[in-house]
């Protein structure tokens, strides 16, 4: 299957959910984006190495960096492989003088090790169709600076997604997406996608 290259895009954090946050990794050359959902630590680890900020103590993805280089492994690429009942799984691609190796990752720890190392993050074209949103305001090529914001609760969040017509949920995804409520934007799309398959 062929490699489709990503980079993180933003990163948003909702007040109004604790602990939640969306890490939004954007195509290269491409419009699609794809959010995922992650927990609040590893959303803190992701920030402090954008943001190459040097906590007094290692991290733990900082001490994770810091054992691979003192025993000669080198993080070469991440690959989101594969999406299951709304979960992302992720390998690392690691090697050392004499061998490489896939290791099996939590997407949200190979996204924090991979800004660390600087190496590429890929997925495939069958995961960008099926979570992915297209993004039709910005030009491709185009990158998007990385920021970390707070995303205000609308009144109408509450509004139940089932009772939308197809036509009333794509004109709220566009609605969301501007305001770059990736975790609401996520929910709609899924909801979208749930009725496609039936």
């Amino acid at each position: 299957m062929k490699k489709i290259e990503l980079e993180i895009v933003a990163l948003s954090h909702s007040i109004t959910q604790t602990h939640s946050y969306a890490v939004v990794l954007g195509e290269i050359n491409g419009l699609r984006r794809l959010p995922i959902v992650i927990g609040g630590f590893e959303a803190q680890a992701i920030a402090v190495a954008l943001e190459k900020m040097q906590p007094s103590r290692p991290l733990t993805h900082d001490l994770m960096k810091n054992f691979m280089n003192a025993f000669g492994i080198d993080l070469h690429e991440i690959i989101i492989s594969d999406l299951q009942e709304g979960i992302f799984y992720s390998k690392l691609v690691c090697s050392s003088e004499n061998d490489t190796v896939e290791i099996d990752s939590r997407t949200s720890d190979a996204l924090a090790l991979a800004v660390r190392f600087g190496c590429p993050i890929y997925t495939y074209e069958n995961i960008l169709e099926s979570a992915g949103i297209l993004m039709e305001d910005n030009p491709p090529g185009k990158k998007k600076k990385v920021k970390q914001e707070s995303v205000e609760k609308e009144t109408a969040e509450k509004t139940d997604l089932r009772s939308m017509t197809i036509e009333e949920l794509n004109s709220l995804l566009s609605e969301v997406l501007e305001k770059e409520d990736y975790i609401r934007a996520i929910a709609i799309r899924d909801e979208i996608n749930n009725r496609k398959k039936k």
